[in-house]
């Protein structure tokens, strides 16, 4: 686990906020970079790439950098998100209930296992497949276009359960692994420590709200669930992946924070003698702010905070 302190970072802001942004998103793009070499080295035997790793993880925006990098390269990419594989609420029947008698929406069952499996074997074949498409308004499922993989092509294929060998079946032999969270925990002046699961919730808290319609308290109550299904159903296939990629920003905290104080504010009441909440208060609290317009246009951020003040040159 890495660390860094509120007083570093807001030693770096003050110093020179463009500067220090420009550093952060440098490192998060070279591990970028790194991994998509990784994948160009076995195209050839293992053309299926699958990203897994927790909610909040950064896991679509990454998908998407290392396709755009990957036909850079002049290769085939197809991008395919795990999600248009979940089985629809008519069958809700087929899915556990977990400790609290409720469906267990954590649970790989929730994925058209037969389905999915069948179709990693033909991608990788080349033979034609018709992908499914999920409508989380109505939680049901239709089918999308048809796909033909050519030999030259790469899928990158992302979700929580990417990994996990109760999906994938027999695929190991043709498939390459990317596991990526957030590894970093802050540290306030007063010991204070927000650990890294916290961070991806504060990323899920200015995403959900703005994207989800979801307030602080609904998001906050979801996380238990979300945790425990992460201990029990993404963590442990970790060592499974090839790459694994830390996709935490030093200086997202400071962008998070604008968007984020006036609720967790009128929220607090709801949360006394919560530590965690009241880690996260007391970090957010000690950083400095960092106006939209130093974040670039095509930074990570964007997947979980809409700024319509960002620095749209990149």
């Amino acid at each position: 686990m890495n660390f860094i302190s509120c007083k570093n970072i807001n030693s770096a802001i003050t110093k020179d906020p463009e500067s220090f942004v420009s550093r952060c998103e440098n490192i998060y793009n070279n591990k970028i970079i790194t991994a998509a070499e990784q994948i160009r080295l076995f195209a050839d035997e293992r053309p299926l790439v699958l990203i897994a790793g927790p909610s909040g993880s950064g896991k679509t925006t990454t998908a998407a950098k290392i396709g755009e990098i990957l036909r850079e390269h002049e290769m085939g990419v197809i991008n395919i998100s795990m999600d248009n594989y979940f089985l629809p609420c008519d069958c809700d029947d087929d899915i556990p209930l977990d400790e609290h008698g409720n469906v267990d929406y954590e649970t790989p069952l929730r994925v058209d296992i037969p389905l999915f499996s069948s179709h990693l074997k033909k991608m990788f074949r080349g033979e034609e497949i018709t992908l499914p498409e999920f409508d989380f308004k109505t939680q049901m499922r239709h089918d999308g276009g048809t796909y033909k993989r050519k030999s030259s092509d790469i899928i990158i294929i992302e979700g929580i359960h990417a990994l996990n060998p109760l999906v994938l079946g027999d695929s190991e032999d043709f498939t390459f692994g990317v596991y990526m969270s957030v590894q970093t925990e802050m540290i306030s002046t007063d010991g204070t420590t927000l650990k890294s699961g916290m961070i991806r919730l504060m990323r899920r808290l200015c995403r959900d709200r703005i994207y989800r319609g979801r307030s602080v308290n609904e998001i906050w109550a979801m996380y238990k669930t979300v945790a425990a299904g992460e201990e029990k159903y993404i963590k442990p296939f970790r060592s499974r992946a090839e790459i694994d990629i830390d996709t935490f920003l030093p200086y997202e905290a400071s962008v998070y924070k604008g968007l984020l104080m006036n609720d967790l504010s009128k929220a607090a009441g709801f949360h006394a003698g919560n530590k965690d909440f009241t880690a996260l208060v007391t970090i957010l609290n000690e950083i400095h702010t960092l106006p939209d317009k130093f974040v670039p246009e095509f930074s990570l951020i964007h997947e979980f905070a809409n700024l319509k003040g960002a620095n749209l040159k990149g």
